[in-house]
Order: structure tokens, then sequence, then C-alpha cells
């Protein structure tokens, strides 16, 4: 069915970790900020071979983004970096004025996003942060899905002028996609064809999307699995080229149904093509402690989640 197979697990923030390694070998524009959680966000090496290239702003994350913005000025290609929760939520108003409205070119990379951050609960467990993002005019926003796409997210953002926002997670998650596969900001990639239904995924759901498929046609149905790893800009070509074919549509997040992926996937078809859609992400709740697992299956964020809702939206074509 699938072509593609878990190379083992790894964890998407350690291959932000492996990414920033390399730019700090090949990028001397490149410095990095980190707010008190150097060894959860993996850049231990870069700071290593780096120091002088290094800020540790300590739990002061709204300073951490006003520094990161005054950096551009001189040049430099700033990578500020901690929790989802407080790269977003906490310094929104820095974000927004300092960063989006004054365009400057800033990577906030975003750690322990989601429901997968776990055992530390809801205060930390950051399900609005797409939405807050990609509300803000200019940025980009991307969720990468596994070790070595986030690797390669890292690297490509360098060489992007204008602010981003980066979002990966904790736990450790199958890594499938080539490690020499080139990543193309805003261009969306087709995993597997298929004829009667679209499944769009974003971040730890694709691979959970590619079980899904492969359990649907042992029952007989077709599932198209395209990963949309750049949420904004949105590749609406790839999206309505396969709605199109198929005529119905799940979108697969780990975030609030309202604001994430399945919304902006939600305007392009009612814009351009009307279709029957079934959202699989949280339904405008908090979370709570618990493993990932634990956590995803409570949520309906996981493979069966996914065949369920194609079930249900196949009815409705």
């Amino acid at each position: 069915m699938t072509k593609y197979t878990d190379q083992g697990k790894q964890d998407t923030r350690s291959g932000y970790g492996a990414g920033m390694t390399e730019l700090g070998r090949t990028n001397p524009n490149v410095v990095a900020l980190c707010a008190d959680l150097v060894g959860s966000l993996k850049i231990d090496t870069f700071i290593e071979e780096n120091p002088e290239r290094f800020f540790q702003v300590g739990i002061a994350e709204a300073n951490m983004m006003g520094m990161a913005a005054g950096l551009t000025i001189g040049g430099k290609i700033p990578f500020a970096s901690t929790f989802a929760n407080f790269a977003t939520g906490r310094v929104y108003d820095q974000i927004r004025q300092s960063i989006a409205y004054s365009d400057k070119n800033v990577k906030i990379c975003a750690s322990h996003s989601g429901l997968t951050l776990g055992e530390d609960g809801a205060t930390h467990q950051i399900l609005e942060d797409i939405g807050l993002m990609k509300m803000l005019p200019g940025m980009t926003v991307i969720n990468p899905c596994d070790f070595n796409q986030t690797k390669a997210a890292t690297i490509a953002i360098a060489e992007h002028h204008g602010p981003v926002y980066l979002r990966f997670g904790r736990p450790k998650v199958a890594n499938f996609t080539p490690v020499d596969q080139k990543f193309e900001i805003g261009k969306a990639l087709m995993l597997n064809e298929g004829t009667d239904v679209t499944i769009i995924a974003t971040g730890h759901l694709v691979w959970q999307a590619l079980l899904a498929a492969e359990s649907l046609e042992n029952q007989g149905i077709s599932a198209e699995v395209i990963n949309i790893h750049t949420i904004k800009p949105l590749d609406d070509k790839a999206i309505l080229d396969s709605v199109k074919k198929t005529g119905c549509v799940v979108t697969a997040e780990e975030h609030n149904y309202l604001g994430g992926l399945g919304e902006s996937v939600a305007r392009v078809l009612a814009t351009h093509h009307p279709t029957p859609q079934e959202f699989v992400a949280t339904q405008d709740t908090f979370g709570e402690s618990g493993t990932p697992e634990q956590l995803m299956e409570k949520y309906g964020l996981n493979n069966k989640a996914i065949e369920a809702a194609v079930l249900k939206v196949l009815k409705r074509k």
C-alpha cells in the first residue's frame, strides 16, 4: 500500500536541533536564542560549536522576541526557540508589533506543541498556536511531520526572508520521510494517491493518516493522503486537485478545530469547490495530563479517529 515505512522513532525537536547544527556550520548569519530550555530544544551542539552566536535570555520570552527583532536589523537571522505555549500565547503582542507588523526576519521555533506534550498538562499544551500565528499578516506557518522533515524545514526557513513560525513536538514518533527530500515552503506533498476520499494531515497526524489509509484499503476504500507541512501559505491547488477527484475530505491535526488547518482547507473549498469535510482535531477544549498515547486516544487524534471520520464523510458524498 504505502511506500513509506517507519525508519525508527525520533522526536521532531531533535530534528530541529540537527537542523540548527547544520545551519551553525553553513550559515554564519544564523544566531540562536532560547528561554532557559536549551536541553529541551536540542540545540546543545549549535551552542558548543558557536558560543558567540547564542543568547540565553532566561525565562523572559517577551524580551527574547524583542531581541530577535533587533538582531535582524544587523543582518542576523535569529532562531528564537522555546515551548510552543510560551512562543505564542505568552508573547503574542511582541510578535505582532515587533516581528509581524515590522516584517522582521525572525524564526519563531516552538517545541512541545499540542497534546503530545503529555504529562505537563493543559497549561503547557497549546492547541491554539497555529490559529494565532496564521492570522498575523506576513507570517509563514510550518508544521512538519517527522524528524527528517523538521530538520529540512529548519534549514529551509533560514533561506526564506520574513517571519516564520515553525512548530514541532516532544515525543518520539515515526520517522518516515526521505532523509534527502527537498523542503519547499508552501508545497504540499502527495504521500498516497487515491480516488474515494482525500485525507489532508499535518504534523504528528500525517503518519496516523497513512496508517488509516492502509486500514481503509483493506476495506476497499481508496484514500489519497496529502501532507500539508505549510499551513500558511496553503497549497490551494493541491487541495482542489485532490478533492475534485475524490469528492470528499478529512482534515487531521493536533490542534483545535477552530482556527487550524481544517478551517484553512474549509475556506479554500467554500470559495472554490464546496465539498463534504470532516475534522479530526480537538473540539474546542483544553487538554489534561497523561501520556501522549492516552491523550491522542481520548481526544480522537489518531489513525482510528481518522478512519472513523472517513467512513462518516463518505456517506455525505
